[in-house]
């Protein structure tokens, strides 16, 4: 899962959307460093990525890319999925994609003073380039793609990653729309124990 499905995920507490866009930059323990929502939304996301990691379905997706871009496939059917959330947002929200994500970015940039360095670097190209709407289209995922592949010195092959998105279409939309519902199946109630202090699920990164 990659921003948009996190933020979704996430439900309504502006804390626990905070932890949850930080948490890839908060290694270990260091969640406790955070105020107690921040630090469940960190957890909940270390819950998603486990979940997801784990997915029969996920793994089906990361499979039709592995040959080609081996340790790189599972960051690019984020990806995909994220494109696939952008597109189909009127099937799991009743909110327009464009308010919330507008709505999304206003809390995270009032918070913007508790962001680790990493995500402080991040989050003002994504208000300014629009990624989480932009995701729907394939010259905005072509963007992103590019410079993913530019990070990692080109050695991903992930700027190619759009075409392959298009080869195989409908597939990676079917396992999307399988295992969308599956996932949000299993974090509301872990989300709702989680806030409530019931779960001590802890997976680390």
């Amino acid at each position: 899962m990659n921003f948009l499905a996190h933020l979704y995920l996430s439900g309504k507490d502006e804390n626990v959307m905070l932890g949850n866009f930080i948490a890839d930059a908060v290694k270990g323990s260091h969640f406790k460093d955070y105020p107690d929502g921040v630090a469940k939304g960190i957890l909940l996301h270390r819950e998603i990525d486990h979940y997801t990691d784990n997915h029969p379905v996920f793994r089906r997706s990361k499979s039709r890319l592995s040959a080609k871009y081996g340790i790189f496939s599972g960051i690019i059917v984020d990806i995909y999925y994220d494109h696939f959330l952008a597109r189909n947002w009127d099937d799991f929200a009743e909110e327009d994609l464009r308010g919330y994500v507008a709505a999304a970015y206003f809390i995270l940039v009032r918070k913007f003073h508790l962001l680790p360095p990493r995500s402080k670097r991040i989050l003002p190209f994504m208000v300014s380039q629009n990624w989480l709407v932009g995701y729907a289209q394939f010259d905005s995922l072509q963007r992103v793609f590019n410079g993913m592949s530019r990070r990692t010195n080109n050695i991903s092959g992930m700027e190619n990653a759009v075409s392959d998105l298009k080869a195989d279409y409908d597939h990676f939309k079917d396992d999307f729309m399988e295992f969308f519902p599956q996932i949000i199946g299993h974090i509301g109630p872990f989300r709702s124990n989680l806030l409530s202090g019931i779960s001590s699920d802890m997976h680390k990164p």
